[in-house]
């Protein structure tokens, strides 16, 4: 791991590197200082005990946004339809 300024604030963000769907489980990997692993074992025990895995990954994808951008894909959904 990097060693990081102490004033620079870590934002959430969907991961890219490591992703595999849709870079919400690297991305609160990274977020928490976690393994991804520990994170898609978490999603996926939500997702059998429960059914709160799947609804909850998908909120999060909708919700956080992707690595490099500002607006989360509901922002951006939210927008276009004000606009058109």
């Amino acid at each position: 791991m990097t060693e990081k300024n102490p004033a620079e604030t870590q934002l959430l963000r969907r991961s890219g590197d490591g992703a595999m769907l849709g870079g919400v489980a690297a991305g609160l990997a990274v977020y928490f200082d976690l393994d991804v692993t520990l994170v898609r074992i978490a999603i996926v025990a939500l997702s059998f005990l429960g059914g709160a895995g799947v609804p909850l990954y998908f909120a999060a994808w909708l919700l956080i946004p992707e690595e490099g951008s500002d607006v989360a894909i509901a922002a951006d959904i939210l927008n276009h339809a004000r606009y058109h």
